[in-house]
C-alpha cells in the first residue's frame, strides 16, 4: 500500500508539472488528488511520500522551474505536509520538507527568502519549546556521527537545531530562549554554552549559511518583524534584475499578488475566499453583494499609530464603564493598550492628536499576546509564561503570577480581583490578585489554548487551539457543556456574546454556533487565508474578522443569512489583532502600526445611506500635514 501511494504520487507530481500555462493547478485534479492524500493520510504516508517525490526529482536534475500557479500549489503541498507531520511528531517529514525547501530557494536564484519567512513561518509550531524539544531528541536519536562526548554530541545537535530556527526566520532573542532551555535541561557546561551563545550572535551570516546565499539581489519586501537572510550588499553588478527571469514572479508576488485574476485563482482553494459568500451549514454558498461588499481606494492621510518596535499581537478598548479613572468621566473617550512582540504595553488615547501615547509598560521578556483591564489595572500575559498586574494610574508593575508551564496566549480581568488565563499547556487557570495564587484549574484541552473567552455573568467559559476543537464549561456548576466540532485546523479567535460565539481558524473560515445547543448556525468562508482573530461590535450586532490576507472584513446579520457588507484593505500585513469599543475599533497588524476606526455618536444604532449599520465605521482620518506618527 505505501508503495502504490507513493507511485501514484509520482505520476500526479510529474502531472502537475506538465500543466499548460493557460491550466491552473489549484484547481486541477492532480492539486487535488495531492492534498487528499496528505489530509486524509493517518499513517503520514502522503505527506513524507509528495516531500520525497519533490526530492527525487531535484536530485533528477530539475532545476525548480515553476510558473506562478504552480509556485503557489506547491507551496500550499509543502505547508499542508508539515501542518499535518506537526500533528502527527513526525519529525522526520518536517525535517525532509524544510531541507526540500531549502534546496528548491538554493535551485532558484529568482525566489527571495520571503518564501519561508511569509510562508511557513505562518505556522506557530516553530514557536513552540515542545517541538523544537521533540526535534532535538529525534535528533539526538539519529545523530549523523557518534561521539563519545555527550555534551559535544548535544552541541552539535543543538547547533542543528539553532541553523533550522534561523533559516525559519526566528529572532535572536526567541530563538536562543529554546536553544537555552534544551541546553540547561541537558547539562552540557559552560563551554558549551559560550559556544552556542556565539554561533546564535551571528543569526544574520547563520541565515546567509542556511540558504546558500551568494550574490543576488535584495527584495523590498520583507516578512513582518522578521530580517532578510539576503545581505543588503550583496547584488552583484553583472547580475540581470529578477524580473527577468523566465521563471516568472516572486516567491512573495506569486503569493500575495493583490492583482483581481490572481486572487481569483488563489481563492478556488477554499469555496467563497474571495467572492464575499458565505456557507451554510449544509454546505451551500449564499452569494453576497458584490456593490456592497466593494471598497474604494483609500486615501494617504489615514490615522496610523505607530510607536512599537514589532509587530502588534494584542489588543484591548479600555470601555467607557473603565475609562473615568484615567481622564475623567468623558463620553468621547476611547484609550487602546496594546502589546507587542517587542515585550512591551503601550496606553494610548486616540482623542489627543500627535500625542496619543500616553503610557508604556515594561516587564515582559518575550512577546505580550493578551491584555485586559478593569479601572485601576491592566493585566497582560506573554509568551515568557507570566502574567502581570500593572496599576493603569501609575503605570508601575504590581505583580506577577507564575503558574503556568508554557506561553500565556489568553487573560481576562473579572470582578472581586480575579484574572482568567490560558496557556499553551492547555489549562484556563483562575487567579487572586490580591494573594498572587492560582486558586483553580477551571478548564483542560488537550493541546494549547489559543483563544479563550470567559461570561462573569453566566459562568460559561470558552476555549479552543491547536486540536480545532472549541470547548465550552459551565465552571460553577463544574461541568462541561459542549464539544464544538467543525473547523479543520487550528482555531486562532474565539468571541462569546450572550449566546452566539464565533470562532476563527487556519481551515481560512469563521463559524456562528449556538452555546447553549451546541449547534453551528453559519459558516463565514471569505477569507483567502487563516483568520487570526474575530470580533462582536455590540453597537451594531456584527462580526468583524481579520485574516493573513491582510483584510478587515465586517459582517451582518440579516433575513437571509449572515452578509459580508464591507471589505477594507489598510495593513500591508497579517491582522493579528481587533478590538471594539463604543465608538472605537482598533486594528493591530504584523506590520507594527495599529489603524483606528470610528463610529461618530449619530452613526450609533442607525443606518448609513446603504442600509447597513456595519458600514457606519470609517477610518479615523487628519489632514495630511499631521498625520499620526507616534
Amino acid at each position: 500500500m505505501v508503495l502504490d501511494i507513493k507511485v501514484k504520487l509520482q505520476g500526479l507530481w510529474l502531472r502537475l508539472l506538465k500543466l499548460r500555462a493557460t491550466d491552473d493547478p489549484l484547481s486541477s485534479f492532480e492539486y487535488g488528488t495531492i492534498l487528499a492524500l496528505i489530509e486524509s493520510d493517518a499513517e503520514g504516508i502522503g505527506g513524507s511520500g509528495f516531500v520525497e517525490c519533490i526530492r527525487e526529482h531535484i536530485h533528477s536534475g530539475w532545476h525548480c522551474q515553476l510558473t506562478d500557479e504552480q509556485f503557489i500549489a506547491v507551496k500550499e503541498l509543502l505547508k499542508t505536509a508539515i501542518s499535518r507531520a506537526t500533528s502527527r511528531n513526525d519529525v522526520s517529514t518536517i525535517r525532509d520538507a524544510l531541507e526540500v525547501s531549502a534546496e528548491m530557494y538554493k535551485r532558484d536564484a529568482n525566489n527571495v527568502s520571503d518564501y519561508v519567512q511569509r510562508h511557513l513561518i505562518s505556522l506557530s509550531i516553530w514557536e513552540e519549546l515542545r517541538f523544537w524539544e521533540g526535534y532535538f531528541e529525534y535528533l539526538m536519536e539519529h545523530p549523523s556521527s557518534k561521539s563519545a562526548n555527550y555534551s559535544a554530541l548535544v552541541t552539535t545537535q543543538l547547533i542543528l537545531v539553532a541553523l533550522h530556527m534561523a533559516g525559519l526566520g526566528l529572532l535572536d532573542t526567541d530563538a536562543w530562549h529554546m536553544i537555552e532551555t534544551i541546553a540547561e535541561k541537558n547539562n552540557i557546561g559552560y563551554k558549551q554554552f559560550i559556544k552556542l551563545r556565539g554561533f546564535l550572535s551571528h543569526i544574520q551570516q547563520v541565515r546567509i549559511s542556511y540558504w546558500g546565499i551568494s550574490s543576488v539581489k535584495t527584495q523590498s519586501m520583507r516578512s513582518p518583524g522578521l530580517s532578510s537572510p539576503r545581505p543588503k550588499d550583496s547584488m552583484d553588478e553583472n547580475e540581470q534584475p529578477a524580473e527577468a527571469s523566465v521563471i516568472g514572479r516572486s516567491w512573495v508576488q506569486s503569493m500575495f499578488s493583490r492583482d483581481p485574476s490572481r486572487a481569483n485563482s488563489f481563492g478556488r482553494v477554499r469555496k467563497g475566499a474571495s467572492d464575499g459568500t458565505s456557507v451554510n451549514e449544509n454546505g451551500t454558498l449564499r452569494k453576497q453583494d458584490s456593490s456592497a461588499a466593494g471598497q474604494k481606494k483609500l486615501q494617504t492621510n489615514v490615522r496610523i499609530l505607530r510607536g512599537h518596535s514589532g509587530a502588534v499581537t494584542a489588543l484591548h478598548c479600555v470601555t467607557r464603564r473603565e475609562v473615568w479613572d484615567l481622564v475623567g468621566d468623558r463620553e468621547d473617550a476611547g484609550f487602546f493598550i496594546s502589546g507587542s512582540t517587542d515585550c512591551m504595553v503601550k496606553i494610548w488615547d486616540p482623542s489627543i492628536r500627535g500625542s496619543e501615547l500616553r503610557a508604556t509598560l515594561k516587564g515582559h521578556t518575550r512577546t505580550v499576546r493578551a491584555i485586559s483591564s478593569d479601572r485601576g489595572k491592566v493585566v497582560s500575559g506573554s509568551d515568557d509564561q507570566s502574567v502581570i498586574v500593572w496599576d493603569k494610574q501609575t503605570s508601575q508593575l504590581l505583580e506577577e503570577l507564575k503558574g503556568h508551564d508554557a506561553q500565556v496566549s489568553c487573560v481576562r480581568m473579572l470582578s472581586g480581583e480575579r484574572v482568567l488565563t490560558a496557556a499553551h499547556d492547555g489549562t484556563v487557570k483562575m487567579w487572586d490578585v490580591r494573594t498572587d495564587t492560582c486558586v483553580a484549574t477551571v478548564g483542560r484541552c488537550s493541546s494549547a489554548v489559543l483563544c479563550m473567552e470567559y461570561d462573569d455573568s453566566t459562568g460559561i467559559l470558552a476555549a479552543a487551539g491547536r486540536d480545532a476543537v472549541a470547548n465550552i464549561w459551565d465552571i460553577r456548576a463544574g461541568r462541561q457543556m459542549h464539544k464544538l466540532l467543525g473547523h479543520t485546523k487550528w482555531i486562532r479567535s474565539i468571541r462569546m456574546v450572550g449566546d452566539t460565539l464565533i470562532t476563527g481558524s487556519d481551515d481560512w473560515t469563521a463559524r456562528v454556533w449556538s452555546v447553549s445547543r451546541g449547534t453551528c448556525d453559519a459558516v463565514l468562508a471569505c477569507h483567502a487565508g487563516p483568520i487570526l482573530c474575530v470580533e462582536y461590535s455590540m453597537s451594531d450586532r456584527g462580526i468583524i474578522t481579520g485574516s493573513t490576507d491582510g483584510l478587515l472584513r465586517f459582517w451582518e446579520n440579516e433575513e437571509e443569512g449572515i452578509r459580508c457588507v464591507k471589505n477594507v484593505t489598510i495593513h500591508t500585513a497579517p491582522i493579528l489583532s481587533i478590538n471594539a469599543g463604543e465608538h472605537w475599533l482598533g486594528i493591530g497588524a504584523a506590520d507594527n502600526s495599529m489603524s483606528l476606526f470610528h463610529q461618530p455618536q449619530e452613526r450609533l444604532g442607525g443606518f448609513s445611506s446603504t442600509g447597513s449599520k456595519m458600514s457606519g465605521w470609517q477610518l479615523y482620518r487628519t489632514p495630511q500635514r499631521t498625520v499620526a506618527m507616534v
